[in-house]
């Protein structure tokens, strides 16, 4: 755990290889959200939008209300993922969203940073490496064993696969190899094949993880903010996108709702 892996990798593998393959993963993420952009028109949809519900808006905000209401969103929608409400869901949402984060922080400091001989690198950085590996793989393998909708509203067997599982399979498997690949190089074991094995791994998952942006949901990570902030400074402006305002009736739907926990979302 408070071992740098990509240091004792460096020891055979020159560490330009290294810190050039991050180069390489950080190109085919923005060419494949570029694509991405140019091929679904997200963000011509997202600025259309935009230009329609101003047309539509009843009250005029102001600069400092834009940025309250921006960093509300920020702070409670997108950093706590309020939109799926309060359940193991939202649980388990972030602990894969900051074990990510704090997996891809830690992977880029300490590969450009201390991969040398003379460097050594501060325990607090591996320790995060792996704590942030070990949060995405409970949360991801949580929503990927019981939480997702397909398995939990539609009773599909688990290991039913589609494109749009690409993301969460190709971050699951790059954590779950990267832990193994760390474990197995620490064990020292001599002329053995399996820190290679699980090293060919993590790289093979991160190949497909940063290389199938188009294919994936990769590229939500982007479009979900922006929609977020979207969506609530519509509703201070008045304009709803261009939806009619709530009902004041009560909410009624019957006895039925009663009947089971609610799941289908």
């Amino acid at each position: 755990m408070s071992v740098n892996p990509f240091s004792v990798l460096a020891e055979s593998v020159p560490s330009i290889f290294i810190q050039g393959f991050v180069l390489v993963m950080v190109a085919l993420v923005v060419i494949g959200t570029l694509v991405d952009i140019i091929h679904k028109k997200n963000v011509k949809y997202f600025f259309n939008n935009a230009k329609k519900a101003k047309l539509s808006a009843t009250r005029e905000l102001g600069m400092g209300e834009r940025v309250s209401v921006i960093t509300k969103t920020v702070v409670h929608d997108i950093a706590t993922t309020a939109e799926l409400g309060a359940g193991k869901r939202r649980v388990a949402h972030v602990l894969g969203m900051y074990g990510t984060i704090l997996f891809w922080i830690a992977s880029v400091v300490m590969i450009f940073c201390y991969v040398t001989k003379d460097t050594t690198t501060p325990t607090i950085w591996p320790m995060m490496w792996h704590v942030g590996a070990i949060m995405t793989c409970v949360g991801g393998y949580w929503f990927w064993l019981f939480l997702r909708v397909d398995v939990l509203a539609e009773a599909y067997p688990w290991y039913r696969i589609i494109k749009a599982d690409l993301f969460v399979l190709a971050l699951l498997s790059c954590a779950t190899f990267g832990l193994a690949w760390s474990y197995t190089q620490s064990l020292n074991l001599e002329n053995r094949w399996d820190d290679k094995v699980f090293l060919t791994l993590y790289i093979v998952s991160n190949i497909v993880l940063f290389g199938g942006v188009y294919w994936s949901k990769f590229a939500h990570m982007f479009y979900k903010p922006g929609a977020a902030i979207q969506k609530n400074l519509a509703e201070a402006d008045g304009s709803r996108d261009n939806l009619p305002p709530l009902a004041d009736a009560p909410k009624q739907f019957g006895l039925g709702i009663k009947r089971e926990q609610p799941k289908h979302y």
